[in-house]
């Protein structure tokens, strides 16, 4: 895998000139788009068809945590993501009635590394959640996407929130 310079490099003639990195491909931003209008339309089934079968789904409680050694606030392998997407599709869940609204905004998309099949964006995300109060979630998202012989699919996605490490309140729905 190709890791993209960082935005400081090394290679040019002043090393304080900060480079861009460069912007996903349309169909990678496309996929990522439609992953978060499924998450926040509640089309839970749908979102968990982007996945691949050995995807992780992971919000740390500090971007330089540890999965195995940290608590997260979601560390969900393919099984446990299926198993999530199955309670959601109950309707059974008391922290979710009624169900929150949400609407969630993308930007500032970045390729960090890159290879044949797989590419690593990262963007910034702001999502507004409505239940009987509004809430703004924001942080980093970081979305392995890979190319696959039936289109697109979710290797990774790991979600730094801002405010994590304080208290967050409850996270019953896809973030």
């Amino acid at each position: 895998m190709t890791t993209i310079e960082s935005p400081l490099t090394a290679g040019s003639p002043r090393n304080d000139i900060p480079k861009a990195r460069p912007a996903p491909d349309a169909d990678i931003i496309a996929f990522l788009n439609l992953e978060a209008r499924l998450a926040d339309e509640a089309r839970y089934s749908e979102w968990e068809q982007l996945w691949d079968d050995d995807a992780l789904y992971w919000v740390p409680m500090h971007p330089e945590d540890d999965p195995a050694t940290s608590l997260s606030y979601i560390y969900d392998n393919r099984r446990r993501i299926k198993s999530r997407v199955a309670q959601l599709n109950t309707g059974n869940r008391h922290s979710q009635t009624p169900p929150s609204v949400m609407r969630r905004i993308l930007g500032n998309h970045e390729v960090v590394a890159s290879d044949s099949d797989t590419v690593t964006v990262e963007s910034n995300f702001a999502l507004f959640e409505y239940r009987y109060t509004q809430r703004i979630w924001a942080g980093r998202v970081v979305h392995k996407v890979r190319r696959t012989d039936h289109g697109l699919r979710l290797a990774s996605k790991t979600v730094h929130l801002i405010s994590a490490g304080g208290p967050v309140e409850t996270l019953a729905f896809l973030i």
